[in-house]
């Protein structure tokens, strides 16, 4: 691993369709609101980390911040 890709932070790969959605959808989405195949990608950006569901069990937070999310 280079020095520049330690001081960078930690990149997590996604998919372009992934990107697009994380684009499109802002923090503090209802999970609700997505369709069934906007659902399943928001599920596996939880998984890996990128997005994550709130206390509320019913809003989806996006946990990147902007320096890294593009």
């Amino acid at each position: 691993m280079k020095i520049h890709q330690l001081l960078s932070g930690i990149s997590i790969p996604v998919t372009n369709e992934e990107q697009h959605f994380i684009d499109k959808h802002d923090s503090g989405i209802k999970i609700s609101s997505l369709d069934e195949h906007d659902q399943w990608l928001a599920q596996g950006l939880v998984r890996k980390g990128v997005m994550s569901v709130a206390k509320d069990n019913v809003t989806l937070v996006n946990n990147l911040n902007e320096k890294n999310s593009k």
